[in-house]
């Protein structure tokens, strides 16, 4: 199992729908991020190389906040509304 981001994803969906599983990357972000390290997004999670999840996990890390990050980012704000 691929482990990006703190997040396992599941072995048999396709990388495009199993990023999704991380919290702050929807179908579009998806796409752009297999563009950006140039996987192709039909392949399935179990299929995938050590080198494709690294590429994957620095674009990830680079270019978006996710998962924790964003989650507290998200509280933050919601505090300062209140």
């Amino acid at each position: 199992m691929a482990r990006i981001s703190g997040v396992d994803l599941p072995r048999e969906k396709r990388v495009e729908i199993a990023l999704t599983y991380i919290y702050g990357i929807g179908r579009a972000s998806s796409n752009k991020i297999l563009d950006k390290a140039e996987v192709n997004p039909d392949t399935r999670v179990k299929d995938l190389t050590d080198d494709e999840v690294a590429k994957i996990s620095k674009v990830i890390d680079d270019t978006m906040m996710v998962e924790g990050d964003l989650r507290r980012d998200v509280a933050l704000n919601i505090k300062k509304l209140q």
